[in-house]
């Protein structure tokens, strides 16, 4: 019977470690459970996509261990850095009871870096991440330039068009006036006129008929 209960005891004891076994096997290490991202300043913290060009930037843990220490540092790389390897930026955090932490906002110049971010509890590497940096630059005043007066159609302050207006002496479709009196009559021969009005002709042959009467009465007289 003593020998049955231990039996028992045994089997009991063996099939509580082959079931405990596989939850050990896929265990993570304390330490090196979380993750660490590259956000820009723009984003919120929540969002647990890297994002690998950025301006301003911040850096982003979750799913660490809780209240963690965690040091960090920056290195300059290849192919924008002068000296490969050269720390640029570095800073420590401690973890929220969550395992979440982010660091200031902060900022370098335009080129391409890598993260190093090393913890208490860390059983292998430290986690790391490359990213680039490439602030554009906007233009000052971020208006559109006023056209110069001197160009046609061009705006003065006030308002008014710059734009020159024809001289009210002379109005489209209009001839000057000539400074000498011009032949009246068209092309067909008409008698030129004098300032009366009357055809020189007219007169002319008026004269003629008066001088004719006049030397025939002339003769007539003399006859008599």
């Amino acid at each position: 019977m003593r020998t049955l209960n231990r039996v028992g005891a045994l089997s009991a004891v063996a099939a509580a470690a082959l079931l405990s076994a596989p939850a050990a096997a896929h265990a993570t290490a304390p330490g090196d459970n979380g993750t660490v991202k590259i956000h820009d300043a723009t984003t919120g913290e929540e969002l647990r996509k890297n994002e690998p060009h950025v301006c301003e930037f911040y850096l982003d843990a979750f799913g660490f261990d809780s209240v963690q220490q965690v040091s960090w540092h920056i290195e300059a790389w290849a192919p924008t850095a002068a000296v490969k390897g050269e720390t640029v930026k570095s800073g420590a955090i401690t973890l929220d009871g969550e395992g979440h932490g982010r660091t200031a906002d902060m900022t370098l110049p335009d080129g391409h870096y890598k993260l190093f971010w090393n913890f208490d509890g860390e059983k292998g590497a430290a986690k790391h991440k490359v990213f680039w940096t490439d602030c554009e630059d906007e233009e000052p005043g971020g208006g559109t330039p006023t056209p110069s007066a001197s160009e046609p159609g061009s705006q003065t302050p006030g308002g008014e068009s710059s734009e020159p207006t024809p001289s009210p002496s002379t109005s489209a479709g209009e001839a000057a006036p000539s400074s000498s009196p011009s032949a009246q009559g068209d092309a067909e021969g008409d008698l030129a006129e004098t300032g009366n009005g009357a055809p020189v002709g007219l007169l002319s042959t008026a004269a003629a008929a008066l001088l004719a009467a006049g030397g025939y009465l002339a003769f007539r007289r003399r006859r008599a």
